[in-house]
């Protein structure tokens, strides 16, 4: 496991910092950190990443207080059903409009410090020719970017599935690196109907686990995100029974490939009952349970945990984050949001020219609930019926 006595204290980082795309690729050296053992004849050596400084003053500036993550990193397949949902082909003009709305937003850095971005988007200009990553820095928001490539069948298990994208991934993150982005994603599931079975949940983090150790070795601050489904009919304690299972396996692999703790954040699922149980859960149960499993799985070193949404509705996500922030916690508890930031936003939006900035207001209204929230500080007055609709969708692809 990484040691804190290994790092200098790291501030936040100011956003003179953030490398922008024509910065030159830094090629980094490994530090070694030696351990002599008493009974052992020869010593272990650990290398740490040369960039273990930075990662951490990443890792604390996304989990700033009253900030989190806005996740626009849908792959253009998924981007594609969300602007048919609105009338609109799916062309590059199209999801570059989207895109430009969304990171163009007035304000937006005051609630969001960092957006997770597809790879077309890394290297794409807004509409009227700016680099993204630039508009995003100059809002004082980190770029990321998504690096795995999608679940496929997992041969041998009850129809579960794995994450590709291990291969290759060292030079894609360096690249990524040089273009400016600065943290990284890589989204993974479990299934509850199916099981999990041992292969699954083992398979999940050690892939979890490689990813985050190559993305550190490169200088990307790494996001784990083993998403524990939401389909099913099962109970909120069933759910919290194999996130423990999950999560200590994922801690497990990630200390046997050296991850540096304190230069990574964690994208969980809130512990909630199946999307098809009878029996809801109260904000405040999710609250008790998610925190829960927090406290018994994940070391106090981690900087941040920014829940995903997993189709609930924007209401009910920014309560249930709410209600988590009511007493103070050990890291940094806030958000990575997708469909509950960008539901009504994209749906007032409706592609027209006209309504971009109603789009953005509402995107804004979205943005600051949520930063309430996670100051604890959210009342729920004033919410439309539009964001009280869930957004779960059976057997969901992102």
């Amino acid at each position: 496991m990484a040691s804190a006595s290994l790092l200098k204290s790291s501030p936040v980082l100011d956003k003179s910092e953030f490398v922008k795309g024509t910065q030159t690729l830094r090629t980094p050296s490994l530090a070694a950190v030696r351990y002599h053992p008493t009974t052992a004849p020869s010593a272990l050596v650990v290398k740490a990443s040369a960039y273990a400084d930075e990662l951490v003053k990443t890792a604390k500036t996304v989990a700033s207080p009253g900030r989190g993550i806005l996740a626009m990193d849908e792959s253009n397949a998924t981007c594609g059903k969300r602007l048919a949902s609105i009338g609109l082909e799916n062309t590059e003009a199209n999801r570059q409009a989207y895109r430009t709305l969304l990171v163009s937003a007035p304000g937006l850095g005051q609630y969001i410090s960092g957006a997770i971005l597809f790879e077309e988007t890394l290297y794409q200009s807004t509409t009227d020719g700016r680099k993204m990553v630039d508009v995003l820095v100059e809002q004082n928001i980190v770029p990321g970017i998504k690096v795995d490539k999608g679940l496929v069948p997992l041969a041998g298990s009850n129809d579960e599935s794995w994450c590709q994208g291990l291969d290759g991934l060292a030079s894609r993150t360096a690249a990524y690196y040089q273009q400016g982005a600065r943290f990284a994603k890589w989204r993974t599931v479990v299934s509850i109907p199916n099981g999990p079975s041992a292969l699954a949940v083992k398979e999940a983090a050690w892939g979890l686990a490689r990813y985050a150790a190559i993305c550190q070795d490169n200088g990307l601050t790494p996001i784990v995100e083993p998403e524990i489904l939401l389909d099913g009919e099962h109970g909120i304690e069933r759910t919290f029974e194999v996130a423990l299972k999950v999560w200590a396996e994922v801690f497990y692999y990630m200390a046997e490939n050296n991850v540096l703790f304190e230069g990574i954040l964690l994208k969980p699922s809130m512990v909630t009952p199946g999307a098809e149980c009878k029996e809801r859960a109260t904000p405040q149960q999710v609250a008790e349970y998610t925190l829960k499993l927090l406290h018994r799985r994940i070391p106090p070193a981690v900087p941040g945990i920014m829940f995903l949404s997993g189709g609930q509705s924007e209401v009910e996500a920014t309560l249930n984050l709410n209600a988590m922030n009511q007493s103070p916690n050990p890291w940094h508890v806030s958000f990575s949001y997708a469909r509950a930031l960008q539901n009504t936003c994209l749906k007032t939006w409706g592609g027209r020219p006209e309504n971009v900035k109603a789009a953005q207001d509402t995107l804004l209204v979205r943005a600051k609930a949520n930063s309430l929230a996670q100051l604890g500080k959210y009342t729920g007055e004033g919410e439309s019926e539009e964001a009280k609709k869930g957004m779960f969708v059976k057997g969901y692809v992102y």
